[in-house]
């Protein structure tokens, strides 16, 4: 009887918040086109995150915002999509960090191989002062606004013809990286041929042969069946690549000052839901599919993944320093020492 009366509670205080929060027949104030670069299903985290977005916004605004989601790189790929957010032909976008470099160069700190020793401690960065700070410093030079940083998930090494076990199965391959720079860096350090290739046709350059393998998160390799291609997987874990959720810097200061505020509680909402979403996939679903579907799935040894660590974080970090100096650096490392007293109590 509880469990009926708590269910019966919830779906109470449920049906109230949306009877009063139902939009209005009124057209819309003010509409938000949404770029996307996942297919629209629920499964992918980050569509269901936007879909989720888009629903409480809609419903908290009462019809005064609409919200328009365009998947499936409808309005360009991540670089141009972004081009666009900045030029204002639209007004929300999703995205990883791959063309975020040559918006913004100091993004590219994160980019360290091997920099978060969890989860709950990239978080725990990314909403801290650390956080704050480089949003900041990105909307003050591109005119877009991170509303919040969620994940695109934990990267790992996969190949098409032979298992990875070691950074000597790496010598010489052409493996396919995002467009940042120090993620090319890293393969190149690693023995590999870093080959860039845009997102949408990663799946015809490795069914084609263009490249040898990729780096990717597990669930994106289920979304987008890259299985069917592709068969060895090591999880070495490379980075943590975070998720941005963009909006027009311009578009934001024009709304009044309730929808804004509906604007950054839902975005925060949407960054818990993805993040959550994201870490499920990545753990639970993916390893079973990619399982099931065939992939043959190595965990390296401490030993081989202090190999990998090694040669990739010294040629990353003078990389990356050269490229927007210390300061960055010298910030995050502060950030993340602070973030594992808090996570591990230490």
């Amino acid at each position: 009887m509880k469990n009926l009366r708590t269910t019966g509670l919830i779906g109470l205080m449920l049906f109230a918040f949306f009877s009063f929060v139902q939009p209005s027949n009124a057209a819309p104030q003010f509409t938000i086109k949404f770029s996307l670069h996942i297919p629209p299903t629920e499964e992918v985290y980050s569509y269901a995150a936007a879909l989720y977005f888009k629903t409480l916004v809609e419903a908290k605004s009462q019809g005064r915002i609409a919200v328009e989601l365009y998947p499936s790189n409808q309005l360009g790929s991540e670089r141009e999509s972004l081009e666009g957010l900045q030029m204002g032909t639209h007004q929300m976008d999703f995205t990883s960090t791959g063309p975020v470099p040559s918006f913004a160069p100091e993004i590219q700190c994160l980019a360290l191989p091997y920099l978060f020793s969890s989860r709950a401690v990239a978080w725990e960065v990314f909403d801290g002062d650390f956080g704050k700070e480089i949003i900041q410093s990105i909307v003050s030079k591109t005119g877009m606004r991170i509303l919040g940083i969620s994940e695109n998930g934990i990267r790992h090494f996969i190949a098409t013809k032979k298992q990875l076990k070691s950074v000597a199965d790496l010598k010489g391959l052409k493996i396919r990286t995002m467009e940042n720079p120090a993620h090319m860096i890293m393969v190149k350090a690693l023995g590999a041929n870093p080959s860039p290739i845009a997102w949408g046709e990663l799946y015809t350059a490795v069914q084609q042969g263009v490249v040898d393998g990729y780096e990717l998160p597990l669930p994106l390799i289920d979304v987008v069946k890259l299985y069917q291609v592709s068969k060895f997987v090591i999880l070495d874990g490379h980075i943590y690549d975070p998720f941005f959720l963009w909006i027009n810097e311009g578009f934001y200061k024009r709304l009044p000052a309730d929808l804004k505020a509906i604007i950054d509680e839902v975005a925060l909402e949407t960054t818990v839901v993805e993040r959550a979403k994201a870490a499920y996939y990545d753990n639970v679903t993916a390893v079973k599919n990619l399982e099931k579907m065939g992939m043959q799935i190595y965990t390296p040894t401490s030993e081989e993944l202090g190999e990998f660590r090694k040669i990739s974080q010294k040629a990353v970090s003078e990389f990356i320093t050269e490229k927007i100096g210390p300061e960055w650096n010298q910030k995050l490392d502060k950030a993340i020492a602070e973030a594992q007293k808090k996570v591990y109590k230490k």
